[in-house]
């Protein structure tokens, strides 16, 4: 399956092997890393990895897989959703969002992770998923609100990331309560 999911104005796909490049670029702005885990060391580590995605699904448990974030009008690549199975129990994934600069504050996120949870709760059939942000990362932390998503924990110190310990704030839904989004 190339295709995951399609919006009115955004295609979630599979990644191809010649836009990472364009993955790199808005990866490796500092705004947009800044509370990103994935930070790859250039855009052949990118392409590689492109490569290791076309043998796998998206629900597949365990690793963590990169879907593309695509205009529907154009296939222009404007980010990346990230979403793992967790290995433990494969009823239950954890996500993620990452959009180029120029292309946050339209709404790109919202509509892409809606899609996205459709998807988990709908074709995958899971029961639970999870978001973690940095709770510095207040346009995220609203995006996840807005998602009808629940603020379940707030870890200090969990994560040490760029050279300092940092905190996570658990987000969560069930099944149910997409349904009634």
């Amino acid at each position: 399956m190339s295709e995951i999911a399609r919006t009115d104005r955004l295609v979630l796909r599979k990644f191809k092997r010649e836009e990472a490049a364009t993955v790199f670029e808005y990866r490796s702005d500092p705004e947009v890393a800044r509370y990103q885990g994935w930070a790859p060391a250039n855009s052949d580590a990118i392409a590689e990895y492109f490569d290791e995605l076309t043998e796998r699904e998206p629900a597949t448990p365990g690793d963590w897989y990169q879907i593309a974030i695509a205009l529907a009008s154009s296939d222009l690549v404007v980010g990346d959703l990230a979403v793992q199975l967790q290995p433990h129990d494969e009823r239950q994934a954890e996500i993620g969002v990452t959009l180029s600069r120029e292309h946050q504050r339209q709404g790109f996120a919202t509509e892409a992770l809606h899609a996205l949870l459709g998807f988990l709760f709908e074709e995958c059939h899971l029961h639970r998923v999870i978001a973690m942000v940095d709770p510095r990362n207040l346009p995220s932390l609203a995006l996840l609100k807005r998602l009808g998503m629940r603020q379940e924990g707030h870890l200090v110190e969990s994560t040490w990331d760029k050279g300092e310990w940092t905190d996570d704030v658990m987000f969560a839904m069930l099944r149910r309560e997409f349904e009634r989004t």
